[in-house]
């Protein structure tokens, strides 16, 4: 009798461990940016990575001159990948899902030019223009164009109720022999100073297996309201 109730002490005690554990594993990692307007989840599995040298490179400028420094005051960015290796070259070409995520304070400039085509145009060439513009440039300097076959999906205008607008489109590249899906979402602030983007990738198959997942890190990028 003894023996047994030692047993089921154990297997309670077993139980309760196991219950704690389970309970205090985030299901999803929360996050904002360094200003703290604008929020977003994604699942606790994707791993953070640091996408400062993705960044720089989407920009164009060369590290630790005066244009990359001055952008890094005006720009945050993040990224999370869910390979088992995570790295920043993923955002062209995985078949783990990959997230992107970045906040631009605009210059005077930027805020006299912004429109609803520049926000779809903010990380990859979208609109027609810009996808003539990338081919010329591409051909122009010898090489040949990274991105090709564009296939659109959707396109959205997105209205929040504080009157930030934005867009969401999704759409297919053809990356070396693969279909890479981009998910991607700009809102401008209701003042037009700020861009907030979010773009989720992997490959078309893998999209089309997990799109309600997409689905919901997409419906919780958000732009969070000042206080006071």
């Amino acid at each position: 009798m003894g023996q047994t109730r030692a047993w089921i002490t154990l297997l309670v005690t077993l139980l309760t461990l196991v219950m704690v554990s389970a309970c205090g594993q985030p299901e999803f990692t929360y996050v904002r940016d360094r200003d703290g307007t604008t929020y977003f989840k994604v699942p606790a599995s994707f791993a953070q990575i640091d996408a400062s040298s993705l960044d720089l490179a989407l920009s164009g400028n060369q590290p630790d001159t005066q244009a990359a420094l001055q952008r890094e005051r005006r720009v945050w960015a993040t990224a999370f990948d869910q390979a088992p290796e995570p790295g920043i070259g993923h955002l062209f070409d995985s078949r783990s899902p990959f997230v992107y995520a970045t906040v631009h304070k605009l210059t005077e400039e930027q805020r006299a030019t912004v429109s609803l085509d520049r926000l779809r145009d903010f990380i990859l060439p979208v609109t027609e223009e810009m996808r003539t513009a990338y081919v010329t440039n591409a051909l122009s300097t010898g090489r040949m164009p990274l991105f090709t076959g564009f296939e659109p999906i959707s396109d959205r205008l997105v209205l929040l109720d504080n009157g930030a607008r934005g867009v969401r489109v999704r759409f297919n590249y053809q990356i070396g022999a693969t279909i890479q899906t981009f998910d991607h979402t700009a809102i401008l602030d209701e003042q037009g100073s700020t861009v907030s983007v979010m773009l989720i990738t992997c490959r078309s198959s893998c999209f089309a297996a997990r799109g309600a997942e997409f689905e919901e890190i997409a419906a919780s990028f958000k732009l969070l309201r000042p206080r006071g």
